[in-house]
């Protein structure tokens, strides 16, 4: 039996994401998500009226935030997960070309070069990380009342309730952003993306 000559080839595919990733990625967008839902519940009034259990709602909320960290302290232990945390954390000379092209909407793909992480990916890694280790540290300042003088915790309210915020604006900046590219959502979920799409949007990345 032979191929038709009008069959067309299949789409090569490249493994980008292996599970360790996934699962990281997975477990901690689930725990952030537990977090906007029940902050939303405790602050918005039209919501925390359909709550009859208020401080149940607080505790899912406080287990949740100091559960956070753990998938990707647990995920370090793998080599690969590790290899993408460092190339997350160093900035190259292209990624400051993308970075002025982006602020130039400019969006020629030839004046957005990018290795596996382009400088968006990697400057959103490192805010939400930043974001997220405030949170917790001022989550237990309000916690653990009693630790701590007042005016701390006045602070520590202020900070926390404010920078909530603005992980709810940027978290949902990146789901739009997501949900524009079913490519990079396809890679994140099944761990493997076309070459055509690898070869176009990061085009410096050393499979």
């Amino acid at each position: 039996m032979t191929l038709r000559a009008d069959t067309p080839p299949t789409a090569t595919r490249i493994h980008r994401f292996g599970p360790v990733q996934r699962w990281v990625h997975r477990t901690t967008a689930l725990l952030m998500g537990v977090c906007v839902l029940t902050a939303a519940f405790l602050y918005i009034p039209e919501l925390a009226q359909l709550v009859g259990r208020r401080e149940l709602v607080v505790r899912v909320h406080e287990v949740a935030g100091l559960a956070l960290p753990v998938p990707l302290l647990a995920g370090l232990a793998s080599r690969a997960l590790r290899a993408d945390v460092r190339l997350l954390n160093r900035f190259f000379p292209h990624d400051r070309l993308w970075l002025r092209a982006a602020l130039r909407r400019d969006r020629r793909r030839e004046s957005r070069p990018a290795g596996k992480f382009n400088a968006g990916q990697k400057i959103y890694a490192a805010w939400i990380t930043g974001a997220t280790l405030v949170m917790l540290g001022t989550g237990l300042i309000m916690w653990f009342t009693h630790l701590t003088p007042l005016m701390w915790r006045t602070s520590a309210t202020f900070v926390h309730d404010w920078l909530a915020l603005t992980i709810g604006i940027v978290l949902a900046g990146h789901i739009g952003m997501a949900v524009a590219d079913p490519e990079a959502r396809r890679g994140m979920r099944t761990g493997s993306v076309s070459q055509e799409w690898a070869e176009r949007e990061h085009p410096l990345w050393r499979r």
